[in-house]
């Protein structure tokens, strides 16, 4: 067998055992889209599974890409223990909030700001096990609801709640009054009526004794 054909014979031998041998690869969950208030607190949570034993030389690499998608940012990193940043709009707001025996590296961004939209990214590293996908999380940050806007659904609220109760109230009292007064239509009928009835039998007994 000529040289060509020999190192063809490797290529395709080597092709078949990477098709039955699995490729090693850590997974990364993450939400895709998560929406918070302006001036929060937010976790955002990030889970892998991997085909090997968690390493001691496990890392982890958190980024930021602005809505503008400007370059990325370094938000957070991890190597058998949390790295604080020491400049960048994340200083000092990131913190560790994972467990890396339960395969959770999640963090926790402090004081949302309107400027921190953008699309974090998540990646996990577990030598052997170094490709992989890397999670994307999309944040949308929303501006927070004013005392004044607030007071003002209240009052609402409670202008609507007050004009059902009274509306009721008056409905009440009108059938009552409306009850209150057939009955004494009826009752003065009634007493007519008995006059009347009184009257005739007077009249009746008059008659009579006059005839007699």
């Amino acid at each position: 067998m000529q040289g060509p054909d020999v190192l063809g014979a490797v290529l395709l031998l080597g092709v078949q055992l990477r098709a039955l041998w699995p490729v090693a690869a850590v997974e990364v969950h993450t939400s895709r889209e998560v929406d918070a208030v302006n001036g929060t607190n937010l976790r955002l949570k990030c889970t892998f599974s991997s085909s090997s034993p968690i390493s001691q030389h496990l890392s982890v690499t958190w980024n930021f890409q602005p809505e503008d998608l400007s370059s990325h940012e370094p938000v957070f990193y991890y190597l058998k223990e949390p790295y604080k940043l020491s400049a960048g709009r994340f200083k000092e707001r990131v913190t560790w909030d994972g467990n890396i025996e339960r395969n959770d590296v999640s963090i926790v961004i402090w004081n949302l700001q309107p400027t921190d939209n953008g699309t974090f990214t998540c990646q996990v590293k577990n030598p052997p096990d170094v490709d992989g996908t890397i999670g994307e999380v999309r944040l949308r940050v929303v501006q927070k609801v004013h005392f004044s806007e607030i007071h003002f659904l209240a009052v609402a609220i409670g202008s609507a709640c007050v004009l059902m109760i009274i509306v009721v109230t008056v409905v009440i009292i009108c059938r009552h009054h409306r009850k209150k007064v057939q009955a004494k239509r009826i009752e003065v009928a009634d007493a007519e009526l008995r006059e009347k009835e009184n009257l005739k039998i007077r009249e009746e007994k008059e008659a009579s004794s006059l005839e007699n």
